[in-house]
C-alpha cells in the first residue's frame, strides 16, 4: 500500500503536454497533497533512474506506456496508469472507467500485481500488436485519430479502411503449428482491447503468462461491416474465418514490410519474432 513514508514519481510524455493532461496532473497532485503523500513532477524530462522513489504514476495513454517499458524495461518499480492519451486500452483493463479521486484511492490500497509483457523483435509491449490492416489504419489516419480521440476516431479510420484494404499473406509459426494464410486481420494481445474499445482478443490475461492470437482471414466489404459490430463487442472468436490460439512465443513473416501497430506506436517490419515476459512489471490496480 501507498503511505506517508512513500514518494511517488509523476511522468508525463514531455512531448504532449494537452490542457486535458494538465488538468489530469492538477487533479492528482490534489489528491496526493489532501493526503500528505510526497512525489515529484517530471514533465519535461525524465530520468535515468526511479531508484530514490516508491511508486512510478505514468500520466497517458498506451503510447506513452509503450515508451516507458522501453526505456526502463527492468524497472521493478511498482506502477500506476492514468487515462491521458487518446484510446487508453491498456489503463481501462486495469482501472475501468472509474473516476481520478477513485483510481487514487484505489491504487494507495492496492499492493503492488505482476503484469504480463511482451518481446516484438527488439521492442517491447504490453497491450498489443496488430499487422497488416491495424497497421495501416494507424499509418494513414494517426493525425486524426488522435485528434478525433478515443473509440470513435478508431472507429471511423476503421470504416474508411474497410473498403480499400486487400488482404497480405502471411506465414505464422508457434512451436507445434503452422498456418500460410490471406488475412484480413492479425493480432497478438497480451490484453482485451484495442483501438479504444474494440475487444479483439476477449480471453486474454495480462497476467497468465501467455499472448492471444487472432486471425481474421478474407473477408468481402460486404461482410467486414457486418461483422464489424461483431468483432468490436469480442463475439467473434466462435465464426468460421476466426482462428485463434494461445501461445507464448510466435514467428509472423508477410510478403513484404508492412505497417505493425504496437500500443499504438507505428513501425514496419516484414518479420516478427515475439514471446511473452511473463511477471515483467508491477502494477497496482
Amino acid at each position: 500500500m501507498v503511505t506517508l513514508s512513500s514518494h511517488i514519481a509523476i511522468v508525463v510524455n514531455p512531448v504532449k503536454q494537452k490542457r486535458s493532461i494538465k488538468r489530469l496532473c492538477k487533479q492528482i497532485i490534489r489528491e496526493l497533497s489532501l493526503r500528505n503523500i510526497s512525489f515529484f513532477l517530471f514533465d519535461k524530462q525524465w530520468p535515468e533512474s526511479f531508484d530514490n522513489f516508491s511508486d512510478i504514476w505514468i500520466i497517458g495513454g498506451d503510447g506513452t506506456l509503450n515508451y516507458f517499458i522501453n526505456h526502463y524495461p527492468n524497472c521493478r518499480i511498482p506502477l500506476s496508469i492514468f487515462k491521458g492519451g487518446t484510446g487508453n486500452d491498456f489503463a481501462w483493463m486495469l482501472y475501468g472507467n472509474i473516476s481520478v479521486k477513485e483510481q487514487v484511492q484505489r491504487i494507495i490500497q492496492s499492493l503492488p500485481k505482476h503484469v504480463d509483457a511482451a518481446k516484438m523483435n527488439e521492442h517491447l509491449f504490453i497491450n498489443c500488436v496488430g499487422i497488416g490492416f491495424d497497421g495501416e489504419i494507424l499509418a494513414s489516419s494517426m493525425n486524426s485519430i488522435r485528434f478525433i480521440g478515443g473509440h470513435i476516431g478508431y472507429l471511423l479510420a476503421v470504416i474508411k479502411k474497410i473498403f480499400s484494404f486487400k488482404e497480405y499473406y502471411f506465414t505464422i509459426t508457434t512451436p507445434l503449428k503452422e498456418w500460410k494464410e490471406d488475412l484480413l486481420l492479425l493480432m497478438v494481445a497480451n490484453a482485451k482491447r484495442a483501438g479504444g474499445g474494440f475487444y479483439i482478443a476477449p480471453d486474454a490475461l495480462i497476467n497468465d503468462g501467455k499472448l492471444n492470437v487472432v486471425m481474421i482471414q478474407s473477408l468481402s466489404v460486404l461482410k467486414r461491416f457486418r461483422y464489424l459490430p461483431v468483432i468490436e463487442k469480442g463475439k467473434h472468436l466462435h465464426l468460421p474465418f476466426v482462428i485463434s490460439c494461445i501461445e507464448e512465443k510466435i514467428l509472423i513473416r508477410a510478403e513484404k514490410q508492412l505497417a505493425v501497430q504496437f500500443d499504438g506506436e507505428l513501425m514496419y517490419a516484414q518479420e516478427l519474432n515475439i514471446q511473452i515476459l511473463p511477471n515483467q512489471f508491477l502494477f497496482r490496480y
